[in-house]
Formats: structure tokens, C-alpha cells, sequence
């Protein structure tokens, strides 16, 4: 009999990744592309997957009639159960059936749901969290994501809207998010919220060694680490700020949840986990009941970059 495969993506704004997983869950072979989805049309976003599945199966040396199922994590409110987009923030889909091209495509069952969602998924089945039956998630990005696992299952909420931890108000009065509310934790940690602290401080005609390094709103996590290292001071205060709020909204959910391990991932932490760890660690106390958080576990993700496509693949495999 044939070796049946699972090709997995993780699609971003700005790049995808795609991975082919073989029957013993290892990967077999990995694509990363950027995606350049020249204006507004939904289908040139789907042209990108479809041409970068093609590619895979090409590059890889797979045969089309060895796929077992394709399956992937997206920004975004997405249903799960019946593959449409209802809204992405960084992709222009709007009530967009992306399931149904991709299946006919490929005759093959397509998965899709949220990327942080996908991303917890795959650190309860394959990482950080294996082995636990109750896991908060914090990604820690360009904007906030989180995801809960509960009771074994991942939790989605009514409509699959649920799981917006970066958009819990932590300060009323505090920055605008682009969500339109003020305050949101993705608005203080996430390096949207670092930015712009970075730029109100320079306005104010601080210096600080990443202004050159601010491109396009944002910086890489590597210029933080770099930064932070040479111990500029702008630098240490938007950590030490990301790193407070961080310890607030975890300490909002150990209370909330009691879960048995809360994890955190993303690009910022796979840069900086060691310190983004010990200075949340060392606050977070402060912020939920001592019965609660003494049974509570906190861990940097251990999948990295790989998170969503071993979450895609947990969805082919019914979780």
C-alpha cells in the first residue's frame, strides 16, 4: 500500500509556510514563500495556496494520489466546520469559501481554522503543553493571539469567535487598538504595542537604537534581542511594559480557567523567551488567587516556528 501524506500551511499576511508530514508525523519536506497577493481579490490569495501545494508536490517528488488531506492555519474568524473565512484582518477575505476551490483542486479533504488557535493545538498535541488537559495560549506576534484548550478540546466559542485573548481591556484609558477598543493587552505586549512605545518616546526626542530598525510600523524580534542585549534603555522599558501587562492578563486567566499550563509562543518569544519568562514569572503572583496558581504550570512553546503546521495536522487527525 502506498505512503499516505498530510500537507500542512501556516498562511500569514506576509509568507506561508508549508510543511508535508508522511504517516509517521515527521516532516518530510518544508516551503516557506512570501505572499504577495497583488490587490484585493480573494482568489489571488487562493492561487498562492493552490500553486504552493502544486510546488510541494512537485519539489518533493509525491505523488497527487498520495495526499491524504491538506489542512491549514489562517489569520483570522474562521468556521472551521464548514471552511469559510467570515473575516481575516491581514488577508482580504470576507465570508470567503476557501474549502471548497482547495478540495476540488486537489480531491482531497481541506481543514482550515484560526493560525493561534491551530498554533495551541499543535503545542497541546506535539509540545509544550502534550499531556495536559487544560492550556491557555498566548502568541506573542506583530498583533496578540491566544487559544484555550479545555477539557481535551480546543475551545472556539460561539460562532468560532472565540479565544481573542489580546483583546482583553486591560487599561480603559489606555492605547488605541486597531480593534477600535483602548487598552487591549495586544495594544501593550505585542509589537504593535512596542512600537508604539518606541514612537511616542522618540517624539518626545528620546534616543534609542531601534529607530532605524522600525520598518513598516513593526521591527524583527532579532533587532529586540539585539537592542535589549546592548541594554538600551527604551528598549528595557517596552519589555519590562510588555512583560507587565503579560503578567496581568495571565494572572486574569489562571483565575478565570485554573488551567494546568499556560504557554506562550510566537516570534517574540522564540527571540527572547528567557526573559520574557522570568519577568512575567516575576509578576505574575501579583495578578491571581495563590490556591489557583499554585497548580498552574507556565512554559515558553517548544514548536516554534512549526506550531500551526502540527496544529493543521492534529485537524486532520480530528484533534
Amino acid at each position: 500500500m502506498a505512503e499516505k501524506y498530510n500537507i500542512c500551511l501556516d498562511i500569514g499576511g506576509t509568507k506561508i509556510l508549508g510543511v508535508i508530514f508522511d504517516s509517521n508525523q515527521k516532516i518530510i519536506y518544508r516551503l516557506k514563500k512570501k505572499t504577495r497577493s497583488g490587490g484585493d481579490a480573494a482568489e489571488n490569495i487562493e492561487e498562492v495556496i493552490i500553486g504552493i501545494v502544486d510546488e510541494m508536490i512537485r519539489e518533493s517528488g509525491i505523488k497527487k494520489k498520495q495526499i491524504n488531506a491538506i489542512s491549514a492555519g489562517a489569520p483570522g474568524v474562521i468556521n472551521s466546520a464548514s471552511g469559510i473565512v467570515l473575516f481575516s484582518p491581514n488577508l482580504p477575505w470576507r465570508d470567503y469559501d476557501i474549502r471548497t476551490p482547495i478540495q476540488k483542486k486537489f480531491g482531497v479533504p481541506f481543514y482550515i481554522g484560526n493560525d493561534v488557535n491551530v498554533g495551541v493545538l499543535g503545542e497541546y498535541k506535539y509540545g509544550a503543553a502534550k499531556g495536559y488537559k487544560n492550556v491557555v495560549g498566548f502568541f506573542i506576534g506583530t498583533g496578540m493571539g491566544g487559544g484555550l484548550i479545555l477539557d481535551g478540546r480546543l475551545f472556539t466559542g460561539n460562532e468560532f469567535k472565540g479565544g481573542e485573548l489580546g483583546h482583553m481591556v486591560l487599561e480603559p484609558e489606555g492605547p488605541l487598538c486597531g480593534c477600535g477598543q483602548r487598552g487591549c493587552l495586544e495594544a501593550l505586549s505585542s509589537k504593535k504595542g512596542m512600537t508604539a512605545y518606541y514612537n511616542q518616546q522618540i517624539s518626545r526626542g528620546r534616543k534609542t537604537m531601534m529607530e532605524p530598525l522600525l520598518v513598516n510600523g513593526t521591527f524583527r524580534s532579532k533587532s529586540l534581542k539585539k537592542c535589549y542585549i546592548a541594554n538600551d534603555a527604551v528598549t528595557v522599558e517596552a519589555i519590562d511594559r510588555a512583560c507587565h501587562y503579560m503578567a496581568i492578563a495571565t494572572g486574569n486567566m489562571i483565575n478565570a480557567i485554573s488551567p494546568d499550563i499556560v504557554i506562550y509562543g510566537g516570534g517574540i518569544i522564540e527571540a527572547m523567551a528567557d526573559v520574557f519568562l522570568e519577568k512575567i514569572l516575576a509578576q505574575v503572583d501579583r495578578y491571581c488567587m495563590p490556591s489557583i496558581r499554585s497548580s498552574v504550570e507556565i512554559k515558553a512553546a517548544a514548536l516554534g516556528d512549526d506550531s500551526v503546521v502540527y496544529g493543521a495536522l492534529s485537524m486532520i487527525q480530528g484533534q
